[in-house]
């Protein structure tokens, strides 16, 4: 080995040791000790939080908001299916007519000495219509 790669060598070496002196150094200071302390406390805290998901109580209950979440898109999947149906059956473009009725109904009365006996048929009338409607929303739901 020559002389200028002994140097070298030894250069390197001493930068070596100078870091982890400093780095000794560094990790003697108050403030390193308190952060290895707390990095300590999250582990701890870590693992019991860890210790309890495990425990057939916390499995369950995961277990359970798995469960629910299985049914929630089931039935997310079924409303949009039955609401698919109830366009296909026409309900609810009758829904939508039934809607302009009454307001054209509404509408009409403007409360220039109408005959109150037409109003209440009217009204009742439209409420018939709306019975049948939501009737028909029933039956087309259950099958």
């Amino acid at each position: 080995m020559a002389d200028g790669e002994k140097t070298s060598k030894l250069k390197e070496f001493k930068e070596i040791v100078s870091c982890a002196v400093k780095i000794m150094h560094q990790i003697s200071l108050p403030d390193m000790r308190e952060s290895f302390g707390n990095v300590i406390n999250t582990a701890k805290i870590t693992k019991e939080i860890i210790e309890v998901l495990k425990t057939p109580e916390m499995v369950k209950n995961i277990e359970n908001f798995r469960f629910i979440s299985e049914n929630m898109s089931e039935t997310s999947t079924r409303i949009q299916n039955i609401l698919k149906q109830l366009e296909d059956t026409g309900v609810m473009s009758e829904a939508r007519e039934l809607i302009k009725s009454s307001k054209s109904t509404v509408d009409s009365f403007n409360g220039s000495g109408q005959d109150l006996h037409e109003i209440n048929v009217a009204v009742k009338e439209m409420f018939k219509s709306i019975r049948t409607f939501v009737d028909e929303l029933k039956i087309t739901a259950v099958s």
